[in-house]
């Protein structure tokens, strides 16, 4: 199996330019700040140390605006910006997990560090679930991931989070692309069954017969198909091969996971790693959050009769058209995503991230850092600041209110 991998994260620099952020000359990567005495660090280091240590928290330079290399690559600096509801907060707070949030995230922190003078906070996008393994652990205070909690890691979470358990918060709505790298080809259209036949391996060629019938008057070349999944624990898989199985049922017989169910083909670890690897090669084509394709091809998929693209206002529209998951704790917001809805304009291959956190947090100072952060993602102006900076469609007015009320219920011990 090829198997790529990049072991350092990089900011774009269209995602620095909206941010207004310097660069790092030596390396072309950026720190993320919001302005110059703000920032957050993102490491690619998937080594924790438990989260809201006092070490951790004595250690974090507030006095110097300067962004640092650490160990594993990551950028960091610290935020003394101040302002914030109840007065400004201050220590350091750590949390893993979504690759898909990582630009969102970006966003949210600089927002959040504006507003409270002497916080940092460290975020490691190692993937949805190294980041519930962490949060779990206890050795990240919350987690980003693009899968709800299993009824089993809500038992888990009592470990960590007390009787309360945890809370899945949405706070990041983005359509998964199916994204291709085939210069002759400028506009792709493919059906669900289509989908899952290539992933499975069995139309080998873009000019098989199935993809033709989809693509009218497009000259397809017989380059084979390469495709490229997810290497490492993802949500971003689990919700594809949830779009699959839904909407290809007799194609794709086997069950969402976030561990990806065929073996063989090309792998990439992260969303930027799957990103490199289609990039890398000519025929190939992966499954990645919209806002990371770049000048990648994207398909345009089947719902209905018609073929709609991966736009942040089709994802809005496929989240609005889905139902709340049934016996969950009060609080949590988990939802089953309709991957068959024919809504006009809805694309149901749409990501739905969550962040997650503790109702009950032991340590009083992390507990307000999880709240005063989560309670700047799930407002007007951190939905508004990810879908500036990452493409994302904001939560509609009924399922922000709710995610505002869910995260009321943090105790911060």
């Amino acid at each position: 199996m090829k198997h790529s991998t990049l072991a350092r994260f990089a900011i774009p620099a269209a995602l620095a330019a909206t941010l207004g952020l310097g660069a790092c000359s030596a390396s072309n990567e950026t720190a993320l700040s919001a302005s110059p005495s703000a920032a957050t660090a993102v490491s690619g280091d998937a080594s924790s140390s438990p989260a809201g240590s006092d070490a951790a928290a004595s250690t974090a330079d507030t006095s110097s605006a300067a962004p640092s290399t650490d160990a594993s690559g990551g950028m960091s600096a610290s935020a003394s910006s101040t302002g914030g509801p109840g007065g400004p907060l201050s220590g350091t707070l750590k949390g893993s997990g979504s690759t898909a949030q990582t630009a969102a995230m970006a966003a949210w922190v600089a927002g959040f560090q504006q507003k409270n003078s002497g916080v940092t906070v460290n975020y490691n996008p190692i993937g949805s679930g190294g980041g519930v393994t962490a949060f779990l652990a206890g050795s990240a205070s919350y987690a980003g991931s693009d899968a709800y909690l299993t009824t089993q890691e809500l038992t888990s979470s009592q470990k960590v989070c007390g009787a309360g358990g945890a809370l899945d918060i949405p706070a990041y709505v983005s359509p998964i692309a199916v994204v291709y790298n085939l210069p002759s080809v400028t506009a792709l259209k493919l059906d669900a069954p289509t989908i899952a036949k290539i992933f499975l391996g069995t139309i080998k060629t873009w000019d098989d017969p199935a993809i033709k019938a989809l693509n009218a008057g497009v000259t397809l070349p017989a380059t084979p198909i390469a495709p490229v999944h997810r290497s490492d624990k993802s949500g971003t898989t689990k919700n594809f091969t949830d779009y699959l199985s839904k909407a290809a049922p007799s194609a794709w017989t086997a069950k969402p996971d976030q561990v990806w169910p065929v073996s063989g083909g090309e792998s990439g670890n992260g969303t930027s790693g799957l990103i490199a690897a289609v990039k890398g090669g000519t025929g190939t084509i992966g499954y990645a959050d919209a806002s990371q394709a770049g000048t990648l091809g994207k398909a345009s998929v089947k719902v209905g009769a018609t073929f709609n693209a991966p736009t942040a206002a089709g994802a809005a529209k496929a989240v609005d058209a889905s139902t709340p998951v049934t016996g969950r704790p009060a609080g949590d917001l988990a939802i089953t995503i309709d991957r068959t809805t024919t809504a006009a304009g809805a694309y149901p291959l749409v990501l739905l991230s969550y962040d997650i956190g503790c109702t009950k947090y032991s340590d009083a100072k992390q507990g307000a850092l999880v709240k005063g952060l989560f309670s700047y993602i799930t407002s007007s102006e951190g939905q508004a600041a990810a879908a500036k900076t990452a493409g994302s469609a904001p939560l509609s007015a009924a399922l922000q209110a709710k995610a505002v009320t869910s995260v009321a219920k943090i105790n911060a011990g």
